[in-house]
């Protein structure tokens, strides 16, 4: 067997990806990406094919709301034992019972008729997504308290894997049984894969990192569980820079991504190259990116994995910029496509496992919930606001180099709190303590 010269070999670079904490992580990343799938493609093509117009299509992307507000309601996971299922655990029973939820709401959408009511359906939809959402609120804090502070880039990465195969899965298994046997039973089919998550739980077990809160008794204090796992994380050294980097560290990535298919369609590119290079080859890329963002986490450690992979995700918009100035280019296509797809791979996972390392293992739920919605809106908020201004403005190449540099200062930030140890002194007890500590889960 072949031995590296730092005395490891080819089967310790695998290992961690066969260990049960991250195969447990993939099986939950399937049962996270399906629903999502359900409400997106899946159901724009289903009301397509229904007759349905336009506008009233796209009007179904509010049932996407519930993922980004997901966090006001996050605090019931961590804190509310369910009755008879809560002597699994906490998570277990969480599992089980939000797995159950997304179920029922899918088949339930199997089950309405686009074309009898129009009302009915949206609101089917709109219960798939507040399944989907409180699905994923268990199913974060999950992976976060079975995987060891070691585990987490691995980890996220296997649960990123899980996340594409489930919802492309999905949407192709929804597409392959509708076409032979109609859309309830396609729904049907698709509700089970929200299976391979509750069986994990069944098999895993409860976390041994979990860490309950303080019981609450009465409504008041009740009423304080609302905001505890907000106060805790304001209450840490340099919160408010942290919450910083956490705003503005994808806004770059998500202008530049917003408007790559305006580019390629300004660029004469077909829908079959588009397909290929953009769908096809991107995907393959990204998958590749999991694995090596994974293992750079393992190998250099959170603050240089993360901060190697801001500065590639910052620089891969850089290859958007010269495409548009050399104009209609097959292999100049698939050169931008595979470094911004690598590049993205591994910044979903080592950016993923340091705000998983955030997290305070008593209310995991609540945090990562609150995380995750923060490092998104910033950057909607803009795209939605300004990008097609300034295309017009600037033209696609001056555009590009405008999102490189608005990716910056989250590269700059980071390198700030690095040199500062910020980044150290900030770090929840998910991203510190072992199965074997007995904190009640304050970082040391």
């Amino acid at each position: 067997m072949a031995t590296r010269a730092d005395g490891t070999t080819w089967r310790d670079g695998i290992r961690p990806y066969v260990e049960r904490g991250p195969l447990a992580a993939f099986a939950l990343g399937v049962s996270s990406g399906f629903p999502y799938a359900m409400i997106a493609a899946t159901l724009t093509t289903r009301l397509a094919q229904d007759g349905i117009d336009k506008k009233t299509v796209t009007a179904f992307s509010l049932a996407f709301l519930a993922y980004n507000l997901k966090f006001l309601w996050a605090w019931v996971v961590d804190g509310v034992r369910l009755p008879l299922i809560g002597r699994l655990g906490q998570r277990v029973s969480w599992l089980l019972f939000a797995g159950t939820l997304v179920i029922a709401a899918v088949v339930h959408l199997a089950f309405a008729d686009p074309r009898a009511s129009i009302a009915a359906t949206a609101v089917a939809a709109v219960l798939v997504g507040v399944a989907g959402a409180t699905y994923d609120i268990v199913i974060d804090a999950y992976r976060i308290e079975i995987l060891e502070p070691r585990q987490l880039g691995v980890g996220s990465g296997m649960s990123q894997y899980g996340w594409r195969i489930g919802s492309a899965g999905a949407a192709s298994l929804a597409l392959i049984v509708a076409a032979r046997y109609g859309w309830t039973a396609a729904y049907c089919a698709c509700a089970t894969l929200a299976l391979p998550a509750m069986l994990a739980a069944l098999v895993v077990g409860e976390p041994r990192r979990h860490r309950d809160p303080v019981r609450r008794r009465g409504m008041g204090e009740a009423l304080a569980a609302t905001w505890q796992p907000f106060t805790e994380f304001f209450q840490r050294p340099g919160a408010v820079v942290i919450l910083l980097f956490i705003l503005i560290h994808k806004i770059g990535d998500t202008l530049g991504q917003l408007v790559l298919r305006l580019l390629l369609d300004s660029l004469g590119f077909s829908n079959d190259e588009i397909a290929l290079y953009d769908v096809g080859v991107g995907f393959w890329a990204f998958l590749v990116g999991i694995f090596i963002g994974g293992w750079l986490y393992a190998r250099l450690g959170m603050k240089r994995s993360v901060l190697l992979s801001l500065v590639l995700m910052a620089v891969s918009n850089v290859s958007f910029a010269l495409l548009a100035a050399t104009g209609h280019s097959n292999l100049g296509l698939a050169g931008a496509m595979i470094f911004e797809n690598v590049a993205s791979g591994i910044g979903g996972v080592t950016v993923v496992a340091y705000f998983s390392a955030l997290c305070d293992l008593r209310f995991t739920a609540a945090q990562y919930a609150l995380i995750s919605a923060a490092s998104s809106i910033v950057g909607r908020i803009v795209t939605g606001t300004t990008a097609g201004a300034l295309v017009e403005r600037f033209g696609y190449v001056g555009f590009y180099w405008l999102t490189v540099a608005a990716a910056l200062p989250g590269v700059l930030l980071f390198c700030w709190m690095g040199r500062s140890g910020l980044i150290d002194r900030s770090v929840g007890s998910a991203g510190t303590e072992g199965p074997g500590d007995a904190r009640d889960g304050r970082m040391a």
